[in-house]
């Protein structure tokens, strides 16, 4: 996608990887502890954290924690995704996991906002993210889990390119019940068919 920002000149040190990553509609952005708020308010949500198979939490001082954990990782590249037209900050993003060695990460997409659902935004989010991780991390393969029973999550992995490689029986525990968690992947000679 053009316009995203690249290369080890980009790198301030705090995580690896570009400041910026530009989209049409979103750019996503580094995280930085002004961010929490927003964080805490989705992972205080049991809906939204019932969808994407998090635990939720339940104080600002577990999220300082995860934040001050996360900005060390040498493994992760976390981000916030913000929209171009208002630069409202709607989700977060990034990859986790990630193996340089193994050419393999983990993917993961939150749309926190509950009014820019079903809008597009993960979509093009996903898009950003996948280029980021084949053509600047150069990743081979990039894999993300969902609830098994969130069914528009999991059209929507696939509408980006990403198969069904394996079922986590009974790997979630929600609403008093055990879930299974599908295990998805897209390889990269997989996305570029898709985007050539």
């Amino acid at each position: 996608m053009g316009g995203q920002a690249r290369g080890p000149a980009s790198r301030d040190g705090q995580s690896a990887g570009p400041r910026l990553l530009m989209g049409e509609r979103v750019y996503l952005r580094r995280m930085t502890a002004d961010d929490l708020p927003h964080v805490h308010r989705w992972l205080t949500d049991t809906e939204l954290c019932g969808l994407i198979g998090h635990p939720g939490v339940s104080s600002m001082a577990e999220i300082e924690a995860w934040f001050e954990r996360a900005s060390a990782d040498p493994a992760r590249r976390w981000y916030v995704i913000v929209t171009s037209e208002d630069d409202r900050v709607i989700g977060e993003a990034g990859l986790l996991r990630l193996d340089e060695r193994w050419r393999t990460t983990d993917m993961s997409i939150i749309i926190g906002e509950r009014n820019a659902w079903r809008r597009g935004f993960g979509t093009e989010t996903g898009r950003i993210l996948l280029d980021f991780a084949f053509n600047y991390c150069g990743m081979h393969r990039v894999a993300v889990g969902v609830v098994g029973f969130h069914e528009p999550a999991l059209a929507f992995w696939e509408s980006l390119g990403f198969s069904r490689e394996g079922i986590q029986r009974d790997g979630y525990f929600h609403g008093e019940a055990f879930h299974d968690f599908v295990m998805l992947s897209v390889l990269e000679d997989e996305w570029r068919s898709l985007e050539a």
